[in-house]
């Protein structure tokens, strides 16, 4: 079994928590979790990739067992977030790096791509858009809402997702064989959003993810300057990011690699094996 070391490093005056594990001389993989969870979601992943890379698994600030500092002195927000994952990585030196994103770390994973070009050796994204295609709508028109207007009756059409029965829904939702699932992840999950203050955090970011969007043009042309080599492996079940969302990197990465898999949106919680063969076939061809 690889070793994993649990660090915290402070960085622009916050700590932040992260994963390590993997010679540091091997080519460096940096995971990016989504919402709700943590590096946490990698727990199964990292052991399957240092035996042959470097992998380091950031916990986003207000996530995970980073500093979650109060909204009123941290403006929460996905160029600030992106900014601290990009200031981390210079703190531990590193330059060059191939990149697992899912959903809120798609996001942040484009801006370090766009501030560090020359930096990136690949991309993994496990149901993290790019596009506006696959954006399933019934999921994401509350956010649109409370994006929109922050009043009473756009927030209860988010605070759903910080429940357990929503988190839940998050993990089961498309999973042909639910007996696969650990319920120890959601219930991991909502204890950390619980946390007193980590609500208005939440809804913070949620009303700032509409900020995204017009950096996919940029992105979109990053892609096609490129040609970074790029995997998406997604779950086809997956109720938030549709398969759309994946077929759309063929628009500016035509060899881009596609597959879609039998499961929802935390993939690796059920298809884990697959997905840690794909990546590792994907990253010994570059």
């Amino acid at each position: 079994m690889a070793e994993i070391h649990y660090r915290s490093k402070t960085v622009q005056g916050q700590e932040l928590f992260f994963r390590e594990a993997g010679p540091a001389g091997k080519p460096t993989v940096v995971l990016l979790h989504g919402f709700p969870t943590s590096s946490h979601m990698f727990r199964n992943l990292i052991p399957s990739l240092a035996g042959d890379y470097h992998v380091i698994a950031p916990d986003h600030l207000g996530f995970g067992h980073s500093s979650a500092p109060a909204r009123d002195s941290f403006t929460y927000t996905f160029d600030a977030l992106a900014d601290l994952t990009l200031a981390l990585l210079d703190e531990l030196g590193v330059t060059s790096f191939a990149m697992y994103v899912q959903d809120y770390g798609a996001p942040i994973g484009w801006r370090l791509a766009l501030a560090r070009p020359e930096s990136v050796t690949a991309i993994i994204s496990q149901n993290g858009n790019a596009y506006d295609d696959g954006f399933v709508e019934s999921f994401w028109e509350g956010v649109w809402a409370w994006a929109k207007e922050q009043n009473e009756e756009t927030e209860a059409g988010v605070r759903v997702a910080l429940s357990l029965e929503g988190i839940k829904w998050q993990y089961v939702t498309g999973v042909p064989d639910t007996s696969l699932l650990d319920p120890d992840a959601w219930f991991h999950d909502f204890h950390m959003v619980s946390r007193p203050g980590n609500d208005l955090i939440q809804l913070d970011l949620f009303a700032n993810y509409a900020s995204n969007l017009p950096v996919y043009p940029r992105l979109h042309e990053y892609f096609r300057s490129s040609q970074v080599p790029l995997l998406a492996v997604w779950g086809e079940g997956d109720e938030i990011f549709g398969p759309a969302g994946a077929e759309a990197f063929r628009k500016d990465l035509p060899d881009a690699e596609v597959h879609l898999l039998q499961g929802g949106h935390f993939l690796l919680e059920s298809a884990g094996d697959e997905v840690a063969s794909l990546i590792r076939n994907f990253l010994a061809r570059i």
